[in-house]
């Protein structure tokens, strides 16, 4: 009679370290994500400090894969903002998603 329970529980506590194993894994995963744009919003903003001390009428290269676009400073600003903006919802969802049980 206790070798059927010790099976089951073997199983169920395979289970739950398959569980575990898995969920740690996606912990690490989030964690990478989340530094990642930390750093991506971090370097937005910092590029975007800088450009703020230029005259308004200063035009700008955006680079775009391999080729460069001429852009005003307003446009580049906007697409700085919006960049930190999109990481830092980004950053939410994560944490969100790590802080589940």
């Amino acid at each position: 009679m206790a070798a059927p329970v010790d099976l089951e529980l073997k199983k169920a506590f395979t289970e739950l370290q398959a569980k575990v194993i898995d969920t740690q894994q996606k912990v690490k995963l989030a964690d990478i994500q989340i530094e990642q744009l930390n750093r991506t919003k971090k370097h937005a903003h910092l590029t975007d400090t800088e450009i703020m001390t230029l005259v308004d009428e200063t035009n700008m290269y955006e680079g775009v894969g391999r080729m460069f676009i001429l852009q005003s400073k307003e446009v580049i600003h906007n697409q700085l903002l919006e960049k930190q903006k999109v990481a830092e919802e980004k950053i939410k969802e994560l944490e969100d998603f790590s802080m589940k049980p």
